[in-house]
């Protein structure tokens, strides 16, 4: 009977705990599901009734909204010589351009703190102490002081406007806390491991490359997730380095912001442009899931 009693005392509280997380994914995907509702309503439907009401009439459904902003909307413009017809920026063209300037702002930082972490952890040099808490320290620097100086910096010597640039911020601002997750995790391997690597006759290189790198792999998935969501959504570091460039390079999240300024009454293509945006970063945490509480409790337990 004492066990009974027990069990139903657990049984409670976790009853309880489950509803009040169910509750909460409600209140939490209600409003993302009329977002995505919206999306797919005509441009009369969506400004005369709320998003509850469109399942009663499916015709005020269509997929017109996507196209339009995944291929752009023609539209006139008048000049001298008559008026001509001329294609709106797109939103397909701001994805690869979010595509190209987000894959390698990911890799980049990730193979140079990988490297760093393993000379923090394994390495002995005079000094290391100081430049690993100076590294941890840049953790707490607010990007946004930094970049005023690093834009004329670029103006300077003509990086303003174009791709590399751009990686280049990325890796920097991404650094400190791919260098400092790396090392957690990889100062909690077991050195025997190390050591029959040097025994057999590898070097730091061979070792870094065919033992640590493979090993890494939950704390590399980690910090690819957080950074790959950071760049990918950030707005400010490509208005800033990317404003030299016009809208061939301008990313998802800044052609977003120009569309809800032109077009801020148009819910259903605004909506459209916000899950189109959603579709490459969901995909990169579901497919990614699985490291990533591994690697955020990396060296947080040893033995």
């Amino acid at each position: 009977m004492k066990q009974l009693d027990n069990k139903a005392k657990r049984t409670v509280p976790t009853l309880i705990i489950t509803i009040v997380l169910i509750i909460f994914c409600i209140l939490w995907t209600v409003p993302t599901f009329g977002i995505l509702v919206t999306s797919f309503r005509t441009s009369d439907a969506a400004s005369s009734t709320g998003w509850w009401k469109a399942f009663a009439d499916f015709k005020n459904f269509t997929l017109d909204n996507y196209n339009q902003v995944l291929f752009g909307q023609r539209f006139s413009v008048g000049n001298a010589s008559g008026t001509s017809t001329v294609r709106g920026a797109t939103m397909l063209s701001a994805f690869l351009s979010s595509i190209t300037v987000t894959l390698p702002s990911v890799i980049i930082p990730i193979l140079i703190a990988a490297a760093a972490a393993y000379g923090f952890a394994w390495l002995s040099f005079k000094g290391r102490n100081i430049m690993f808490a100076t590294i941890i320290a840049l953790l707490v620097v607010p990007l946004q002081i930094s970049l005023i100086p690093i834009l004329r910096d670029y103006n300077k010597i003509g990086l303003n406007g174009s791709y590399l640039g751009i990686w280049l911020a990325h890796t920097g601002f991404g650094l400190p806390l791919a260098t400092y997750m790396m090392y957690n995790y990889i100062s909690s391997l077991p050195r025997s491991i190390l050591e029959s690597a040097f025994i057999d006759g590898s070097s730091h290189f061979t070792t870094f490359v065919r033992l640590i790198l493979p090993l890494s792999a939950p704390a590399i998935a980690s910090f690819a997730i957080f950074q790959f969501i950071w760049v990918w959504n950030d707005m400010l570091v490509s208005l800033v380095f990317l404003s030299g460039a016009g809208q061939k390079l301008q990313v998802v999240t800044v052609r977003l912001m120009n569309m809800a300024g032109t077009r801020g009454t148009d819910w259903h293509l605004l909506t459209a442009g916000a899950f189109i945006s959603m579709i490459l970063p969901l995909c990169v945490f579901l497919g990614l899931q699985k490291f990533f509480v591994r690697g955020l409790l990396a060296g947080s337990v040893k033995g």
